[in-house]
């Protein structure tokens, strides 16, 4: 495949040699999508995944090869806005010259080999970017991870994963210091500062000392890429291993067809960098040529996204549908958006009363999609297509989506079951490749022929999907995953907690919420119930991740429970849902 591409960029070169377009541009090229076409083919399985597969060689620099001959997008590759003014804007030129630069700090000071892995906790700086690359370069496998992680969140993952490496930024420092001492593989500490702090190692500083010239590793396609942690119905968060082509390669189709990406597009994704979807929006949109656009907004804050796109030419926008129902009550028309033309949603589960009111207010569709940390995009909406409300639309190939039994078997149109992907006699290759040390957990995810995603649809005679609900206990809130035992454990630390049961509940902003059922203790009996919860809340804030606190909370004399003696949680979640 390389030595493929390496003569379409070979034919760029020749063809800009002495030939001039108006105002003595080079003429428009067709190279770019002979590439493009070629990566999305075996993206849809009509040609064999390589051997060997390196995104940032074998997409970015490619790219670099094409300015370097003439054929420039019209918009750079990344562009960072803040609050305050400040932007960064990268060609994929420079982006190539920086995450050299980035690299070379990875594998030399920090000795990252093929294969360490690390974590990378930054809320949305310019250097996430930056990093997510350099760790192709160098081989590197990253972690992402949320800001709002506590010190026993990170121990647990730092433990898990053995990472040799984590780079974070000020606020989350001393979190690490406290827990350094107990993750004996955490060998450097790299810090994304204008100041230094004792026992880290300053990025920035690095960085600028760093030589340009970088030679990329010769990955194979299989290679581990990326490890997130994901939410579990029991126990603690599994990681989830993707490869070099699950990640690289498998977002080629979706991006030229879900997302609807051009060279001409600027695509802002609202996204927190520790979610899978900021990865989705890397590996869509830069195979296509398109701009990455970020804001570094502190916080959810709808006027500011609203005034952002009538201020600037971004052209697709992705929100998950939290945002978007947070958008809608707000006043549109006094906002236009001139260059938008595509928006998607995706994460939960949209409200069709939401995408009736935003396309009514701004005559654009909201093109919803499906998928999960495991997979890419399985099921979506694409653009041009006949969108039915209500619907996560159809299968998104390469993969053959079915709704199956508890037995693996295919259920006929309009019946409910699992939303299963079948992965024999051949596993897609953008796919993850397992639940990585836990064998267990990867066996159980499959039945027959199919791996099962834990989510509840039907599909009708036309191939659409209808969402119905989780097939376990998960909570899912303005797309954040939430495994109940995780806040039912903290809650356990709580001297007023006797037991617990956590559970989903309807909210009409999030979509659901983290509810707990709480029996007290007999000291705390007599406690003001709204007093406590409040306690108890912030007890969970800082036992756990913030995110996971429950919003609503029901002192109870008594939990439903099975003659065994297991929390029927499925009974609270009905009770919630008026099931």
């Amino acid at each position: 495949m390389r030595l493929w591409l390496r003569g379409l960029v070979l034919q760029a070169l020749r063809s800009t040699r002495g030939v001039c377009g108006p105002r003595g541009q080079p003429p428009p090229l067709p190279v770019p999508q002979k590439i493009v076409a070629t990566w999305e083919a075996i993206n849809l399985g009509r040609q064999p995944v390589p051997e060997y597969f390196n995104f940032a060689r074998d997409v970015l620099d490619v790219w670099t090869q094409l300015e370097k001959a003439g054929h420039r997008p019209p918009n750079p590759a990344f562009w960072w806005v803040d609050g305050l003014g400040a932007e960064v804007k990268w060609s994929f030129e420079e982006l190539g010259v920086q995450s050299r630069k980035a690299a070379n700090v990875l594998g030399g000071v920090c000795g990252l080999q093929p294969g360490d892995r690390m974590m990378l906790v930054l809320p949305r700086l310019p250097e996430w970017w930056l990093v997510s690359v350099a760790c192709m370069r160098t081989g590197a496998v990253m972690i992402p991870g949320v800001s709002q992680l506590t010190e026993k969140d990170l121990k647990y993952r730092l433990q898990a994963s053995r990472a040799k490496s984590i780079i974070t930024s000020d606020s989350l420092a001393p979190r690490i210091d406290a827990i350094s001492t107990d993750c004996p593989s955490l060998q450097t500490k790299l810090l994304v500062s204008d100041s230094s702090r004792p026992g880290w190692m300053n990025f920035r500083e690095l960085f600028r000392e760093a030589s340009t010239e970088h030679d990329c590793v010769r990955t194979k396609a299989q290679d581990p890429l990326a490890i997130y942690f994901t939410s579990g119905t029991t126990g603690a968060p599994k990681m989830v291993e993707h490869s070099q082509a699950s990640y690289g390669l498998g977002f080629v189709a979706s991006g030229r067809q879900w997302v609807a990406l051009t060279e001409s597009d600027i695509f802002w994704n609202t996204t927190d960098t520790a979610w899978v979807k900021a990865a989705w929006t890397l590996f869509s949109a830069w195979p296509n040529g398109s701009c990455i656009f970020v804001h570094e907004l502190p916080r959810v804050d709808a006027k500011v996204i609203l005034k952002t796109l009538s201020r600037l030419p971004i052209t697709t926008l992705c929100c998950v549908p939290t945002l978007f129902r947070l958008l809608v009550q707000e006043d549109l028309t006094r906002y236009q958006f001139q260059s938008l033309r595509h928006c998607l949603t995706g994460g939960e589960a949209l409200n069709p009363d939401v995408r009736e009111k935003w396309k009514s207010q701004t005559g654009l569709e909201l093109h919803e999609g499906y998928g999960q940390s495991e997979t890419v995009v399985i099921c979506a909406n694409p653009k041009g297509t006949k969108i039915k409300s209500g619907s996560m639309g159809k299968a998104s190939p390469p993969y053959d989506v079915q709704i199956v039994d508890d037995e693996g078997n295919i259920l006929p149109p309009g019946a409910e079951g699992n939303v299963a992907v079948r992965v024999r006699p051949a596993r897609p290759f953008c796919f993850f490749n397992c639940y990585l040390d836990n064998p267990e957990k990867t066996a159980a995810s499959e039945q027959g022929d199919f791996y099962i995603t834990g989510d509840r649809a039907r599909m009708d005679k036309d191939g659409y999907f209808w969402f119905m609900g989780r097939n376990d206990d998960v909570i899912n809130s303005a797309s954040y995953r939430i495994g109940p035992v995780e806040v039912e454990s903290a809650l356990a630390e709580h001297p007023a907690v006797l037991e617990s049961a956590v559970v989903s509940s309807p909210d009409p902003i999030r979509g659901e919420v983290v509810k707990a059922f709480i029996v007290l203790s007999p000291a705390y009996s007599s406690h003001d119930p709204e007093e406590l919860t409040r306690e108890l809340q912030e007890h969970v804030k800082r036992v756990t991740a913030p995110y996971k606190y429950p919003r609503k909370v029901a002192f109870v004399s008594e939990l439903p429970k099975t003659v065994s003696g297991k929390i029927q949680r499925s009974k609270l979640r009905s009770q919630e849902w008026k099931k």
